[in-house]
């Protein structure tokens, strides 16, 4: 819809648009015979600078005898007011979305176009640390809810003319604005390409945050295990983006998204790169080891109390008999028992303040562990092999991640409650087809270990030194070349 050469007529659509909305503002100024009015929205923008910086000025800048007082004001605001998002439209639905980001908005009687200035108010916190991913060594600065501090926040680390940033605008209510991060000359063109298209298939009502932009790009949607990286750390993301990775930047969400995400790349954190190789590659085993602990132990442990009794030596199997004495569950029951209520008490520190949070599922642990052993619910082996379990899973900071592992944990001890030995090898073969066969942007889940890439192979499992690494994974880009040889 086009603007109206009449400010009355104008006025009176936008505050139809926006339901005459108490935070809607809007004055007339009549300066001679020309009539000039502005209008913008208390909530979002700031009185401060649109009457210091603004409105203060803005009778000085037409003169009365001009001919053309909308080209004499613009030009006349562009030299005196130093705002980089000063502009013209000539329609309500860009006027709209002005508004709503925090821009005033001037009209000139007798023409159909607006000026547009930038005077939105800050409503986003400062650049802080990350709460959800702990930083030991290594930058502390985290995403915010700001679009352009989080662009900034990769701007300042990556000061390369090849980074580049493209926006689209998702959501037909909340007009997202959505970027798409990537260093060109690394970055595979097929990949940017694919994302992009994607991105703009996308038809929904709004955009709230990264999350809702991952549902629509991936592309296995019944596998447990995410395809892509969220992370509010600035440091991992100019990491992949310089080893050929797409970074997704949402407005308003503090999670940037990197595609694609790997198998191998939850088992890594960014500290890795900060610390000495020998010791971060004892880490990375125990990580590993970590990983197939957690969900093979349960399903183990039924597996050879139930089932396969013969493997357990004579004075171990005695110890385990008295112990389960006078419990009146089965083995499985006793297990999914106990999982669920750790992982209920895991959700409430989550959901819970800081200060009451970790004091709750201390508490919670101890008191119910050892009342559910005295009570005789449970045997004291299934709060060890629990406790076992749960504490190889808290490795790991990503929530979908995490939930995968909750899913192939029940399906191990499903599979070795039915058939033993049998079904956990059975539940480990569906296990490793599965993964494998998990493939986003034209990538493998399991690479480099599956299909092999051994000029990057050791770096997956064990940290190797920075000045072995020349070359970048192939299948993220065709500029391999990492760095030049030593001379």
């Amino acid at each position: 819809m086009k603007i109206e050469k009449s400010i009355e007529k104008n006025i009176n659509i936008i505050k139809s648009a926006y339901g005459n909305s108490n935070d809607l503002v809007n004055r007339n100024i009549n300066i001679g015979r020309k009539k000039i009015a502005y209008v913008y929205l208390e909530s979002v923008s700031s009185d401060d600078k649109i009457s210091d910086f603004l409105m203060k000025n803005i009778s000085s800048l037409v003169k009365e005898n001009s001919l053309n007082p909308f080209k004499d004001l613009f030009k006349n605001l562009k030299n005196t007011i130093y705002n980089s998002n000063l502009s013209t439209t000539n329609n309500f639905d860009e006027l709209y979305y002005k508004l709503s980001s925090g821009f005033t908005c001037i009209l000139v009687e007798g023409f159909d176009e607006v000026i547009t200035i930038e005077t939105r108010s800050i409503l986003d916190r400062g650049v802080t640390e990350s709460a959800t991913e702990s930083v030991l060594r290594g930058p502390k600065d985290s995403f915010t809810e700001n679009h352009e501090k989080n662009l900034g926040l990769i701007r300042k680390r990556i000061k390369d003319q090849n980074l580049w940033f493209k926006d689209l605008k998702i959501g037909r209510r909340t007009k997202t604005k959505v970027t798409i991060s990537y260093i060109q000359d690394i970055a595979l063109k097929e990949n940017i390409e694919k994302i992009e298209k994607d991105l703009k298939k996308i038809d929904i009502d709004g955009v709230l945050d990264s999350g809702y932009i991952r549902e629509f790009l991936t592309t296995n949607t019944k596998s447990a295990f995410p395809q892509m990286i969220s992370t509010e750390r600035p440091d991992l993301v100019c990491g992949s983006l310089l080893e050929g990775k797409i970074v997704i930047l949402v407005e308003n969400s503090p999670c940037a998204l990197i595609l694609p995400g790997l198998l191998i790349d939850f088992l890594h954190t960014a500290e890795d790169y900060y610390q000495k190789p020998i010791n971060i590659s004892l880490t990375r085993i125990l990580r590993l080891l970590s990983f197939v602990l957690t969900i093979i132990t349960p399903g183990f442990y039924i597996a050879v109390t139930t089932w396969n009794q013969e493997v357990i030596p004579n004075e171990l199997l005695i110890s385990l008999s008295i112990q389960k004495n006078g419990v009146p569950f089965p083995t499985t029951l006793e297990l999914m028992l106990m999982i669920a209520i750790f992982e209920i008490l895991r959700e409430a520190d989550i959901r819970m303040p800081n200060t009451t949070g970790a004091s709750i599922s201390i508490v919670g642990a101890l008191i119910l562990g050892e009342a559910a052993v005295s009570a005789g619910v449970v045997s004291p082996i299934v709060i060890i092999v629990v406790a076992f379990t749960s504490i190889s899973g808290l490795l790991y900071t990503d929530v979908d991640f995490i939930n995968g592992i909750r899913w192939w944990r029940l399906i191990f001890i499903i599979f070795s409650t039915l058939l033993g030995f049998i079904g956990l090898i059975i539940a480990l073969l569906i296990f490793i087809v599965r993964i494998c066969s998990i493939e986003f942007l034209n990538t493998p889940y399991t690479v480099p270990s599956s299909p092999i890439f051994p000029k990057i192979l050791g770096d997956s499992f064990i940290r190797i030194s920075r000045t072995k690494q020349k070359v970048r994974a192939p299948y993220l880009t065709h500029n391999k070349k990492r760095m030049e040889e030593h001379k």
